[in-house]
């Protein structure tokens, strides 16, 4: 039987950051100690902002290469969750999201977890290049604009007047 110590660690992760805040206090004082949780937060939502953008434009261009996005998808998940870290109050939590944002370590945990993960996608429909500027030819019985006057006013399908 295998045992998993995840909600142990969920359990005593509260007074994990509690005890941090404590001996953070002790050494450099209460002010400052709110002052770095405060930073921390701002950090973080400033680095999601910027990092993620970016990998939004990494997943796209894979995409537009025809390649899987799958390690791309995982590192901007890794962001988010390394911002979500930096946002919670606490040391502990900050230093582990300031290590989910670097990205050989991101790099690793993806390494770690891909034999995890199953991906159930069909990337060849979405990958092909969209074809734009394509000409619906219609037949002159398929459309005529007395249609639009025996349609009603009420009607969704209606003409709009040009203003």
């Amino acid at each position: 039987m295998r045992i998993s110590l995840f909600p142990l660690f969920i359990l005593a992760l509260p007074l994990l950051e509690i005890a941090g805040f404590v001996i953070v206090g002790r050494q450099i004082g209460a002010l400052a100690t709110v002052g770095l949780v405060l930073a921390s937060s701002v950090a973080g939502a400033l680095l999601l902002r910027h990092q993620g953008f970016g990998v939004m434009a990494r997943v796209r261009a894979e995409m537009d290469a025809g390649r899987d996005p799958s390690g791309q998808l995982a590192h901007g998940a890794m962001i988010v969750l390394a911002a979500i870290l930096l946002i919670i109050p606490g040391f502990l939590s900050d230093i582990f999201g300031i290590l989910l944002f670097l990205p050989p370590v991101r790099d690793l945990a993806w390494r770690m977890l891909k034999g995890r993960i199953v991906l159930a996608t069909d990337l060849s429909s979405g990958l092909r290049a969209r074809q734009r500027g394509k000409v619906i030819d219609l037949d002159d019985g398929d459309y005529s604009r007395a249609d639009d006057h025996t349609r009603g006013p009420d009607s969704p399908w209606r003409r709009l007047k040009d203003e």
